[in-house]
């Protein structure tokens, strides 16, 4: 996420502070033209797919009366504030289509890829590529749909989220413009399939795993129509139909093609984050005994062989980014974990034949996470901040350890908005 700053909330002085962070109040006054508040009801508890949406509506009641959450919405509107004069983004505005040539077609690049020799006319990618794990190629950030698909993750979450918290239309009628141009209007919408993720030049057209472009994310977007989905202005009946239509055959696609099927057998956090948005999709389009199955599944085919016994991760230990993929992992698992809460699962009380957990294995970042010892595996870039969230999520569901530990963390840049969104994220930007 991006953690770009801006000027702090402005509020008139005649407005009182509850009508200023309570939607449905009366009137708000912000630096941001057109940033008025909403005129509809306030919304009750969105029928979120991660985040707890009673949790959201307590601390939405909560917000006038605690200055830390005030603080935390000061983040979260900052980021939201960013994205009102950028976007719309769009699959067909790439400089040359997908392989196949259908504009509508998602396409990326794998990102640890290189080529080996400078191009020429006769070898324009300068093929044969090299892996070099850990090293993200620059040119896969040109010429893609990657990073547009990632401001359209972000933006929407961020927008959703702060119009749900201050009543904003602004930021829902934004919210609506980015998912409709991306998903929904004929003209510039993209195909619900993967089939050109990750591709690398002269070797693949595509490949499974770049269903991890989605999976890391796309749950965020599942949340942010579930908020839009409670009442936000411009977010319509027809939209919220064809979106439902938009993910039903996209979780066709996933569970029902080569890719998925690859993706699911992976045994390191390729296969958490697919059973992720497998659970995640199955129960946005109202298929709960899919999501219930995969969170259930999820305790033999992926906490028992990838946790070990002392909590490492031996899978992700093994990358030049350990540190990164250890954490990227259980942004997996907590909000696994998340979803199995709403199907009736609970996750984090799972213990394997070795005691493998999801709190065992948060644990085993702790003395990292909090400064009080380095970490010992390979890491090119170690950022602190990037367990946080795992963190703060083994503390809500009762690690006592965990919750000793929040005091200590280092915030993401931006500020820490788990009050706010109390679901993991990677805070760290690389991916891949």
């Amino acid at each position: 996420m991006s953690g770009r700053s801006r000027a702090a909330i402005l509020l008139a002085a005649a407005v009182s502070l509850a009508a200023v962070l309570v939607p449905g109040a009366h009137a708000s006054v912000r630096a941001t033209p057109g940033a008025q508040a909403s005129a509809h009801a306030e919304p009750g508890a969105p029928r979120t797919v991660v985040l707890d949406g009673a949790r959201l509506r307590r601390t939405r009641a909560r917000l006038p009366h605690d200055p830390r959450l005030r603080r935390a919405l000061r983040d979260l509107t900052d980021r939201a504030d960013t994205w009102l004069d950028q976007g719309p983004w769009t699959v067909v505005d790439k400089p040359r289509p997908a392989p196949g040539g259908d504009v509508h077609d998602y396409l990326s690049q794998a990102p640890y890829w290189w080529p080996t020799t400078a191009p020429t006319a006769q070898n324009p990618w300068g093929c044969p590529y090299v892996q070099r794990d850990g090293q993200r190629n620059p040119e896969v950030d040109t010429g893609t749909d990657r990073q547009d698909a990632e401001k359209v993750f972000d933006s929407t979450y961020d927008l959703a989220l702060a119009w749900y918290y201050t009543g904003r239309r602004s930021y829902a009628e934004k919210a609506g413009q980015i998912l409709r141009t991306w998903f929904l209007d004929p003209a510039t919408r993209m195909n619900p399939e993967l089939d050109h993720a990750q591709f690398i030049p002269c070797k693949y057209d595509g490949r499974a795993i770049g269903i991890i472009d989605f999976s890391q994310s796309y749950t965020g977007v599942l949340d942010a129509q579930a908020i839009l989905a409670a009442g936000a202005p411009g977010w319509s009946r027809a939209d919220r139909t064809a979106m439902n239509r938009w993910n039903t055959d996209f979780l066709g696609w996933l569970k029902g093609g080569d890719f998925g099927r690859q993706e699911s057998a992976a045994a390191n956090n390729h296969g958490t984050f697919y059973d992720l948005q497998l659970a995640a999709l199955a129960r946005a389009t109202g298929d709960t005994g899919l999501a219930r199955r995969t969170v259930l599944d999820a305790r033999a085919r992926r906490i028992d062989p990838q946790i070990a016994a002392d909590g490492s991760q031996p899978q992700e230990l093994a990358r030049t980014r350990s540190w990164h993929y250890s954490a990227f992992d259980l942004v997996a698992y907590t909000r696994l974990a998340a979803v199995g809460r709403h199907v009736g699962v609970d996750l984090w009380s799972h213990r394997g034949p070795d005691g493998q957990s999801l709190f065992r294995a948060v644990d085993y970042l702790l003395p990292a996470a909090t400064g009080a010892a380095a970490w010992p595996h390979p890491e090119l870039e170690f950022l602190r901040y990037a367990a946080s969230d795992v963190v703060h999520a083994a503390a809500d569901a009762g690690d006592a350890a965990a919750e000793a530990a929040v005091p200590r963390l280092q915030a993401p840049p931006g500020g820490d908005l788990w009050a706010l969104r109390p679901a993991a994220e990677q805070l760290d930007s690389i991916a891949g």
